[in-house]
């Protein structure tokens, strides 16, 4: 599930906001009830270049934690 302020990643191109497969955003509003969210992108100064209205199925959420994976007290030594 998407949540506001996940980092996710553009899964399409989008050419008419100048946005591409692989750009990082942040979710900043959830729209229509978790139908759509507002994905803002910025670049390396935190500057928004592109604030833009997006589907489920356009981006994916970005993982810093191992997911699906055993915790460390079941894990079996290597």
């Amino acid at each position: 599930k998407i949540k506001l302020l996940d980092v996710v990643a553009l899964t399409v191109d989008l050419p008419k906001y100048n946005l591409w497969q692989g750009q990082v955003g942040t979710v900043v509003e959830i729209l229509a009830e978790g139908n759509a969210y507002e994905v803002e992108f910025c670049d390396r100064e935190g500057r928004t270049y592109e604030s833009v209205g997006l589907r489920p199925d356009q981006i994916m959420v970005l993982q810093y934690e191992p997911v699906g994976m055993a915790s460390e007290t079941e894990a079996v030594p290597a």
